[in-house]
C-alpha cells in the first residue's frame, strides 16, 4: 500500500480515529515535556509509524537539536510503554500566526462633522461621496448612550 491518502473506508470509524488522535496527543505531551523549553516550542510530535517516532521541526537547526536528543526521546518513549527504535525528524515550518488587525475606534461625531464639511467643499462628486460615506460610519451620540460610552 502506498503512502498517499487513504480511502475514508480504510480509515475506520470516527471513534477509532478519535482514539488514535487522543493517543498521539498524549504521546506528544509526554515526549515533548522532557525537552528543554526553547526546543519544546519548535517541534511537534507527528506520528508513530512502525517503530519510528516522527517529529516535525520548524527549521533545520531545531531538527538537528532534536536529533541530538534521540537517546533521551527513545528512553522516555520506552518508559511510557511505546516500542520505538528510531526518531525521524522532518522540517515543516510552522504556519505563520495570523494577526488580526485591531478594529479602529468608531469615528466621533466631531470627526464626522469635519468629514462632512470637507465633503461639502469638494467639487469631485466621487470623492465627496467617499467622504460622506466615511462620515456615515461615525458613532452617534444615541449609540454612545446605548453602549455606555
Amino acid at each position: 500500500m502506498g503512502n498517499g491518502p487513504k480511502s475514508l473506508v480504510d480509515c475506520g470509524s470516527f471513534a477509532t480515529l478519535a482514539k488514535k488522535a487522543s493517543e498521539l496527543e498524549a504521546l506528544d505531551r509526554a515526549l515533548r515535556q522532557t525537552l528543554p523549553s526553547p526546543l519544546r516550542e519548535q517541534v511537534r510530535f507527528a506520528n508513530l509509524r512502525n517503530d519510528r517516532l516522527v517529529f516535525l521541526a520548524s527549521s533545520p537547526a531545531w531538527a538537528t537539536r532534536l536529533r541530538l536528543m534521540q537517546t533521551q526521546i527513545l528512553a522516555t518513549a520506552h518508559a511510557i510503554g511505546t516500542s520505538a527504535s528510531s526518531v525521524t525528524v522532518k522540517v515543516a515550518p510552522q504556519p505563520p500566526v495570523v494577526i488580526e488587525p485591531d478594529r479602529s475606534k468608531p469615528l466621533s461625531p466631531a470627526a464626522a462633522a469635519h468629514l462632512q464639511a470637507t465633503a461639502a467643499s469638494l467639487s469631485d462628486p466621487e470623492l465627496r461621496a467617499l467622504f460622506l460615506g466615511l462620515a456615515s460610519l461615525a458613532e452617534t451620540t444615541d449609540s454612545q448612550a446605548k453602549t455606555g460610552r
